[in-house]
């Protein structure tokens, strides 16, 4: 059986709709973090959310130095490597920031979904 597309999804899968929160002039709050978020709380690891993602670790290191400087607390708290290696989690705050970003997108899509179903139906082929 087809598995039924979400409004916010397009036929290929992809976000129909992306939002980019603007939580004030210098943050910006969007699906690549959220998606960041989600892969350290799966995997652990801010190196394997990096790959997961395609990025470097300097570069998962820095969203996440940078997202932890940016709100009251640390969204993900980290455990320094060692011979066992390190770690990484998402801290309370960083669950409820996750949760709250992906409110949003569920709360925008089903606003949309009726004039995103009408707009695809005027595609050519569509």
């Amino acid at each position: 059986m087809p598995r039924k597309r979400s409004p916010s999804s397009s036929a290929s899968g992809r976000r129909a709709i992306t939002l980019r929160l603007t939580l004030s002039d210098r943050v910006e709050f969007g699906p690549g973090k959220a998606d960041l978020l989600e892969a350290i709380r799966d995997t652990g690891s801010i190196a394997a959310a990096g790959r997961r993602m395609g990025m470097s670790y300097q570069r998962a290191h820095d969203l996440v130095s940078a997202l932890n400087a940016d709100f009251q607390a640390p969204l993900v708290e980290a455990a320094a490597g060692g011979t066992r290696g390190g770690g990484a989690r998402l801290s309370a705050l960083g669950e409820e920031v996750l949760a709250a970003y992906r409110a949003v997108e569920r709360d925008a899509a089903a606003a949309v979904a009726e004039r995103l179903a009408w707009l695809r139906g005027r595609l050519r082929g569509g």
